[in-house]
């Protein structure tokens, strides 16, 4: 499963000091979480004021149970709620490979992919 949230100016009221601190403090509590595989979180490089958490967990399950603890729902659900909310956010995963040194996730195909079975079907 994976998380998209996207910031812009319109979402982000602080300054971005404070801003990048409370992002920070939402990664990683959300990275320790069960279930949670990684949490990316970047500024775009071609509009700047432009940010994104991408976050992978194993599945839907461990998605919803990421945010059950009252830390996180203290403050990463807070943070996520934040984010723009005119476009989807959760997205099953179908496919993924990984760079050259690999992971511990299922064993890809001949070709480096794995195929993920569609939770939607």
């Amino acid at each position: 499963m994976l998380l998209v949230c996207r910031y812009g100016p319109e979402e982000i009221v602080e300054p971005e000091g404070d801003f990048l601190a409370r992002a920070r403090h939402a990664v990683g509590l959300l990275a320790r979480q069960p279930g949670c595989e990684r949490v990316e979180f970047g500024r775009a490089v071609e509009a700047p004021g432009e940010w994104v958490l991408v976050a992978v967990f194993a599945s839907l399950t461990d998605y919803r149970r990421a945010l059950s603890p009252f830390d996180v729902r203290e403050h990463v659900v807070p943070f996520l709620a934040a984010a723009r909310t005119d476009e989807p956010a959760t997205f099953e995963r179908r496919l993924s490979a990984s760079g050259p040194a690999g992971d511990d996730g299922p064993a890809p195909a001949e070709d480096g992919v794995v195929d993920h079975p569609s939770i939607l079907d």
